[in-house]
């Protein structure tokens, strides 16, 4: 009874989404945009689409000449949350949840019998056909069943799409074998050029480190006894996390591709950040914003960053842009951002001595409650005037907006 983990992984969510909701794209190459112009990048691609070599983060103007008869279709986020809490309802009638990793991924833990590989792999049917049968047919999704929550997400990420895989601890180590470095979760580029630098090449020479060795190449003994035993099959606990920071970033739609709308825009994302904030409990002390320009291309950009005190109201964060935005250089933004740093908790940090910065908490939390209470345009900065529509909802794949917090 090996089997401790079930992994599923929803196929090209948001593309697979539209597909559902719109029959006219079933079967079509589909690319899914942020917004609709072709300076911008695919946000995802169906199945077809990929076909022809178009994925994340490519051109719409290079994936129009990939695939001529590709259909371009603007992200609709409210839609695909909507979609992803039905899939939650669906699942949590065959498994009960153990956690929702992000918009198109979830882990479920076995228990009893449940573990057993015959058992395991008829609940894996059985989740799949509740999303099919409840949400819809075009939500095609890959089960992983494994030893660990880690070997579960590697299983479901071997046969895409629609896959089941069950790796056993008695497929370890020959079974990880054939993947790529990168096949394998938590290693990305800039860890895969460290692991060659200490001449790791294939998950084999991975497998064959000592846990002292992996400890030396991620640069923490933690870490190293962790790769050791998750490659192993161990169902080890999950290391609770602290959030460190939080972003929004936006491209801008042709009409406030200019000095006000951007500015106007960058407000409105610092609005929201902030809500966020406060909605999460935790206080910044750093902000970083960030322009990309359409001319000049991808070197044509600009990044600055400050150390503030540690805050949480929006009248703050704004004066504190504001001032960095003056350093601005000249150009065409084609794509806005800000980042909130050092994040502190609630918890952790003694409310503000003086009266005006308790005053400015006060006021930003008051208006946490009209735009609750009266919708997310009650009240607002008159800087983010006619803003609401250009700055909507996005979803990042690793974070689902909460449905509690307005969507400013």
């Amino acid at each position: 009874m090996g089997i401790h983990y079930l992994f599923l992984d929803m196929n090209s969510y948001f593309a697979s989404v539209e597909q559902q909701l719109r029959p006219e794209l079933r079967g079509k190459p589909v690319a899914v945009v942020p917004v609709l112009a072709e300076t911008t990048c695919c946000i995802a691609a169906s199945y077809e689409a990929k076909r022809f070599g178009i994925k994340t983060g490519t051109p719409v103007q290079d994936a129009r000449l990939l695939c001529p008869k590709l259909e371009i279709v603007e992200a609709r986020p409210k839609e695909y949350i909507r979609i992803h809490h039905q899939i939650l309802q669906a699942v949590d009638t065959v498994l009960p949840i153990e956690a929702v990793l992000s918009i198109d991924e979830m882990v479920c833990k076995l228990m009893g019998r449940e573990k057993e590989t015959s058992e395991a792999r008829r609940l894996g049917e059985q989740v799949k056909e509740a999303i099919y049968r409840r949400v819809g047919r075009q939500l095609r999704c890959s089960v992983g069943l494994g030893p660990n929550r880690f070997l579960a997400k590697v299983a479901a990420e071997m046969h895409k799409p629609d896959g089941l895989t069950l790796l056993q601890l008695s497929d370890l180590p020959h079974q990880l074998y054939s993947l790529q470095l990168r096949d394998l979760p938590g290693i990305g580029p800039s860890m895969e050029q460290r692991l060659f630098k200490h001449g790791v090449a294939t998950v084999e020479q991975l497998y064959q480190l000592s846990m002292l060795q992996l400890a030396q190449v991620w640069g923490s003994r933690v870490h190293g006894f962790a790769w050791w035993h998750r490659l192993r099959g161990t169902d080890l606990p999950e290391l609770p996390t602290q959030r460190r920071s939080l972003s929004h970033s936006h491209v801008l739609p042709p009409v406030f591709r200019n000095e006000a709308g951007a500015r106007a825009v960058l407000s409105r994302l610092i609005h929201r950040a902030a809500a966020r904030l406060r909605h999460e409990g935790y206080w910044t002390g750093s902000l970083a914003l960030f322009v990309r320009f359409l001319d000049g291309g991808e070197k044509h950009k600009w990044d600055t960053y400050t150390r503030i005190q540690p805050s949480q109201d929006t009248l703050t964060l704004l004066r504190v842009f504001l001032k960095l935005w003056q350093q601005k250089p000249e150009g065409t933004p084609l794509k806005v951002g800000v980042a909130l740093g050092s994040l502190i908790p609630d918890h952790q940090l003694s409310w503000p001595l003086f009266e005006p910065d308790q005053k400015l908490v006060h006021l930003a939390r008051a208006m946490d409650k009209a735009n609750s209470k009266y919708g997310p345009q009650a009240l607002y900065f008159a800087g983010m005037h006619r803003t609401e529509q250009s700055a909507v909802t996005r979803i990042a794949f690793n974070r689902i907006p909460d449905l509690d917090l307005p969507d400013i």
